[in-house]
């Protein structure tokens, strides 16, 4: 079987000697190819219909998002084809009856990327945009990212149940240096849960489940959180993480002392290769009768509840990721890792992620 260095990028070539040190090249052995293949997080579909038309860098490929009137969401490279402009609005690209209009010579697409119209001659069937595939979990635009431009290789589960029970989705995003190999490893890395973290009787529940690109893991744990800087209060958690793919991944969260249960999303998505982003996306469930009553929030009227607890669970997920962000963005990437017995899954985990870079296939051996 090949060794997990497969996966990695070449070496950089070695720079022109100068008289100022150069910083050492990396080798195959500290370096993730930038893209895994997969669904990754574009915008909420309500921040689409806000701004109208977006702009960003997305895995490496400068693309436009932008919605019609019948809520259709078109992902679709920024380049014109006709003579290569870009069409974002910072350059004067426009949506103009649910289409994409050509800040250069007019040329107008349609979401399914259709040249549609143009202002002196009829539309060139050729002049096509290269539109990505999307899907949408609880108004959450995801695209698809294909090696080569490969079609999608699996999809995104279907959306959980919501409902007025429910509260709203909180959400934030981060950007830092890192890889979403790296930041979806947490998922199965339970060591550092105690160590970084400050965890309490952190404890896999079941075994480390794999099917295709979906990998599921279970840990309980305990912790404690210090409110107002004065009252600290002990949880007591239960959590099954979903990953589908490097791009997607869902917790449930069943918090025992309270009583309740809340959703986190974390969602990794690289931008040029070298920074990505990390959005954390939170919901929380009704606590009618909390089990206890200042943890639970039981001061507050029952429809407040669960808002209020979304919003604090953002806060500590992101202080959380906030201690991880300064270990990713110096640490560097080691195949074969060194691992120890209390390490884990972690092993699996490296070799689940081989599926994720196809155009290394060639290198593997059954």
């Amino acid at each position: 079987m090949a060794s997990t260095s497969s996966l990695e990028a070449p070496p950089a070539r070695p720079g022109r000697e100068t008289g100022r040190s150069r910083r050492p090249s990396r080798t195959p052995t500290d370096r993730l190819l930038p893209f895994p293949e997969g669904w990754y997080l574009i915008a909420t579909r309500e921040t689409i219909e806000r701004r109208k038309l977006i702009e960003k860098t997305w895995l490496g490929e400068e693309i436009v998002v932008w919605a019609d009137g019948d809520g259709r969401i078109c992902v679709a490279d920024a380049f014109c084809p006709h003579l290569g402009s870009h069409m974002g609005p910072k350059v004067g690209g426009l949506v103009r009856d649910g289409c994409l209009v050509c800040p250069f010579h007019g040329f107008t697409f349609n979401t399914s990327g259709r040249c549609v119209a143009t202002p002196n001659a009829p539309p060139p069937r050729a002049a096509r945009l290269k539109v990505y595939e999307t899907t949408e979990i609880l108004g959450m635009i995801f695209a698809w990212w294909g090696s080569g431009g490969r079609p999608a290789q699996w999809h995104l589960p279907d959306e959980p149940p919501a409902g007025a029970q429910w509260s709203p989705l909180r959400s934030l995003t981060m950007r830092f240096r890192g890889h979403p190999q790296e930041t979806t490893e947490n998922s199965v890395d339970v060591e550092h849960l105690e160590y970084t973290h400050g965890y309490n009787n952190v404890v896999q529940t079941g075994p480390l489940s794999i099917d295709g690109a979906y990998l599921k893991s279970t840990f309980d744990f305990k912790s404690v959180r210090r409110v107002a800087g004065l009252i600290d209060f002990g949880s007591d958690v239960s959590a099954v993480t979903h990953v589908h793919g490097l791009g997607y991944s869902f917790v449930e969260i069943r918090e025992k002392t309270i009583g309740m249960d809340a959703r986190l999303w974390v969602l990794a998505t690289p931008v040029d290769g070298e920074l990505m982003e990390l959005t954390l996306v939170t919901q929380a469930r009704e606590i009618r009768r909390p089990g206890r009553f200042i943890a639970g929030l039981g001061f507050l009227p029952a429809r407040l509840r669960h808002r209020v607890m979304s919003h604090i669970l953002l806060k500590e997920e992101k202080r959380y990721v906030m201690q991880d962000v300064v270990i990713w963005e110096r640490k560097r990437f080691r195949s074969p890792p060194r691992l120890c017995r209390a390490d884990g899954p972690i092993g699996k985990y490296r070799l689940y992620c081989r599926q994720f870079y196809p155009e290394h296939d060639s290198a593997r051996t059954v």
